[in-house]
């Protein structure tokens, strides 16, 4: 019983920690990426665009790949295959947010050789830079798709086992469903996926707080054993 009431709240805090380092890290980096400026702007900001891009790819590696590693071994007993396809999908997803942020990276050698370049012909690295934030976006809901396709399988893990009360189960499958929704949506050039975002996005924070306070149904975890 104890062991898995360290699994749910070291669940539930890495969930939060990552959401919020994440969303925190995107936003300040976002800023320096997608100004005015361009990439003179991010030239002048190499080494924040170098330390933060640096920190999100510790933070998807860490984060959510220690997350499936957290409830690999609370879900394997009630199905093994459905485990290691959430394990795989929480590395395959941080492979590509870890791809996108390499993109990013390359930002900081192309705003070198676009400096450098003083007054003459510059426009190709403008559309070199467009391609790198390109690249990045894809990457990214690529990856949330995959993130979403992990969800789905955990939701389901969760309802079989009855860890946490089911309502919660069928809002994260429902919330995951919409969420994959948003991705590929995005992907097409249609920018809802912030609306689509929030009910999976709420589930995951309310989750994340149950498993901190209550942990897992004592019954249902003690059955896994």
């Amino acid at each position: 019983m104890n062991s898995n009431k360290i699994a749910a709240r070291s669940f539930g805090i890495a969930f939060l920690i990552g959401y919020i380092s994440y969303g925190l890290g995107f936003g300040l980096l976002n800023s320096v990426i997608n100004s005015p400026g361009g990439l003179a702007t991010i030239y002048a900001n190499k080494n924040q665009v170098i330390f933060e891009a640096a920190i999100m790819m510790a933070v998807f590696a860490t984060i959510n790949i220690g997350l499936g590693i957290i409830m690999t071994p609370v879900l394997k007993p009630y199905n093994k295959t459905l485990t290691y396809g959430y394990l795989s999908a929480a590395i395959a997803s941080t492979v590509m947010l870890i791809v996108g942020a390499i993109f990013l990276l390359l930002l900081v050698p192309l705003s070198e050789e676009f400096v450098t370049a003083g007054a003459g012909d510059t426009t190709y690295f403008q559309t070199l830079g467009i391609l790198c934030k390109k690249a990045n976006f894809f990457s990214y809901q690529i990856g949330m798709v995959i993130w979403g396709l992990g969800g789905l399988l955990f939701c389901y893990l969760l309802y079989l086992s009855k860890l946490v009360p089911r309502w919660m189960s069928v809002w994260g499958f429902i919330g995951y469903i919409i969420f994959i929704s948003g991705a590929f949506f995005a992907l097409f050039g249609i920018s809802i996926d912030v609306i689509l975002d929030i009910p999976g996005g709420l589930f995951e924070i309310f989750l994340s707080f149950w498993l901190i306070f209550k942990g897992f149904n004592g019954k249902a975890a003690e059955l896994s054993k």
